[in-house]
């Protein structure tokens, strides 16, 4: 038996620990319409993951596009995505999130007497099943928007309207074309600011350092979905 993970990952600095990853599972990097990508297999009492992890680039447009393509393209069953985001509530520097649910913030129809941002939309009950069970792990609501957030009082907004724990610049664009496609979908990200003022700072720090903690969860939740009979 066998299932096809896509994985969409925004910037060149996060997807090099993924690619080191595929290195450590003899996989081989490609090109994905024209977007650097990479591919591995794992095996397990009779079940294969084809896992291909796709730098999109950043922001809602490009993550959608990536993501409409893992699936069209290559047969996707299940879509993940992985990447650094600014915490807005509960979480702190360093501390690693599941979404649970995620809220595109800055779709405006304000102008003409529509409240601020879109529904939320839910991660696969599964997926962050197995996504909340990894050591450590926060669950939230993520909150999207094509902006790189470092301003406390538009971070207080969006807590405000919206309830959400981290902010990043794709997920909720992912989990659109994902439920408009009926394709299972998660997001694991790290926290590596606090989209305020000195945000900035913080995150190419963080984000220069291409760590590999991302990858190891993201390892651990491929190794998690071998075992879940509900996915197969």
């Amino acid at each position: 038996m066998e299932k096809k993970i896509g994985i969409v990952i925004a910037d060149e600095m996060e997807f090099l620990p993924f690619l080191r990853l595929v290195a450590e599972h003899a996989g081989q990097e490609s090109t994905s319409r024209g977007r650097r990508a990479a591919a591995f297999t794992l095996q397990k009492g009779g079940r294969t993951l084809s896992v291909k992890g796709v730098e999109c680039g950043i922001g809602k447009a490009a993550a959608a596009a990536a993501t409409a393509f893992l699936i069209a393209d290559d047969n996707a069953d299940i879509i993940l995505n992985v990447g650094l985001s600014g915490a807005i509530h509960g979480v702190r520097r360093g501390d690693f999130v599941a979404g649970e649910s995620f809220r595109e913030c800055d779709f405006d129809l304000t102008a003409i007497g529509r409240p601020l941002g879109k529904d939320a939309i839910e991660a696969d009950k599964t997926l962050l099943k197995l996504a909340a069970s990894l050591d450590e792990m926060h669950v939230g609501t993520l909150g999207t928007g094509d902006q790189f957030l470092a301003d406390s009082v538009k971070k207080d907004l969006y807590q405000s309207l919206f309830s959400i724990t981290a902010f990043d610049m794709e997920t909720a664009a992912i989990a659109q074309v994902c439920a408009r496609c009926g394709v299972p979908f998660c997001s694991l990200r790290q926290i590596s600011d606090d989209a305020d003022d000195c945000s900035a700072d913080d995150y190419t720090e963080m984000n220069d350092r291409a760590e590999d903690d991302l990858c190891r969860w993201l390892i651990s939740l491929c190794d998690k979905i071998l075992d879940e009979d509900a996915l197969w």
